[in-house]
């Protein structure tokens, strides 16, 4: 059951809102995606709390880290700009809590710095990276590839393969590929990623059919949500039974994102529900977290829980196919989560794709980020 604080009807983008001004979702801009990267406003003490738990941190290193994220994504536009070709991605370093910029020529090491920016020389452009990505992603891979990404850090792509199938045939052949398509290092994962939908269950935020998903970010006329949970055309029902709307756009695999209009009753609201673990949380904009960057994630099922995000512009392998441009993260998720809010600080990041383990023992999640869905479909993210 949800909290009885909760405004039950105003449920939107996969959380509910409690008074008259709460709500969840995410928005789109018409042209590009609204993004407001700085925040003005405190972080809430129940936010700080979370991240103390979730994160193992003391209240003032989380209040310094949610500081120091966000100028971070401030100076990674600027960094970018300034390395121009050389540039060989970005990353958050939590314990110097300022953002590492790689560099492939060392007379772009002094415009970086200027922007703030910690320097460091790679063999390896950012491009060069995602080219070899793009080769990878034409293969076909077997069950025993978990995905793959681009991980500036390493200056190379990173094959994870399930260590109970890194000896099979067909993986050896896909990993020998993925070798010969540029500078590839192969990693081992104890388990498999799958989707976080679920059977349906009583008192939770959205259905469609027998599955039950999480709602996303509130947008301009309805939410966003993962792609798997249902195919266009699918009508949705709420918490209570009534209905919302119906699945307006969905793709599932090589994406796995969707919209739905809502109406009958129901509204939207730039708010990312906390499950009374935190107070809930108002949605700003989507301005993009580094990698190494904190992030917390909002779902029906585990509720609210915080981590770090991993890698960017992963290929995750699910049963069901290829799904690319993913954002790994620490965060767990279970299923009924899918399709849930991601969101660090007061930014909208993305919705709740899939991963491995649980909240008890622990695992890895994955997201669509938000600023591509909100660009596919042409729609606007409801900010506060």
């Amino acid at each position: 059951m949800r909290r009885t604080t909760v405004l039950r009807t105003a449920l939107s983008a996969g959380l509910l809102v409690s008074a008259a001004t709460l709500g969840l979702t995410r928005a789109a801009a018409s042209e590009a995606p609204l993004s407001i990267t700085t925040s003005r406003a405190p972080a809430s003490s129940a936010l700080v709390s979370a991240m103390q738990h979730d994160l193992g941190l003391t209240r003032q290193q989380a209040t310094d880290r949610l500081a120091q994220e966000t100028a971070a994504r401030g100076v990674e536009r600027a960094a970018r700009r300034a390395a121009g070709a050389s540039y060989g991605g970005s990353w958050f370093d939590a314990a110097s809590g300022r953002l590492v910029v790689a560099v492939t020529e060392a007379a772009s090491r002094e415009a970086v710095a200027a922007t703030g920016a910690r320097v460091t020389l790679v063999k390896h452009s950012q491009r060069q990276l995602d080219t070899t990505k793009t080769r990878i992603d034409a293969l076909e891979a077997p069950a025993g590839v978990a995905g793959w990404h681009v991980d500036p850090e390493a200056g190379s792509v990173v094959v994870d393969v399930v260590s109970a199938h890194r000896g099979d045939n067909d993986v050896r052949a896909f990993v020998s590929r993925a070798r010969a398509a540029g500078p590839v290092v192969v990693h081992t994962t104890d388990r498999a990623p799958r989707t976080f939908a679920a059977g349906t269950v009583g008192g939770d935020p959205y259905y469609t059919g027998n599955v039950r998903c999480s709602i996303g970010f509130s947008v301009y006329g309805g939410f966003v949500t993962a792609g798997h949970c249902a195919q266009p055309g699918a009508g949705v029902r709420g918490w209570d039974g009534s209905y919302i709307g119906n699945f307006q756009g969905s793709s599932f695999p090589d994406n796995d994102y969707a919209w739905v209009n809502v109406g009958s009753g129901w509204w939207t609201v730039p708010v990312v529900l906390g499950w009374g673990t935190v107070s809930d949380q108002l949605v700003r904009g989507s301005g993009e977290a580094p990698v190494g960057a904190s992030i917390c994630r909002s779902g029906s099922t585990s509720h609210w829980h915080c981590g770090t995000v991993l890698a960017k512009n992963e290929t995750v392998n699910y049963s069901q196919g290829a799904v690319h441009q993913m954002t790994k993260t620490s965060v767990c998720a279970e299923p009924g989560d899918s399709g849930g809010s991601f969101i660090s600080g007061d930014q909208a990041q993305g919705v709740t794709s899939g991963g491995w383990g649980n909240c008890t023992s622990g695992g890895q999640t994955w997201f669509q980020p938000v600023n591509e869905i909100l660009n596919r479909y042409g729609l606007r993210l409801h900010t506060a």
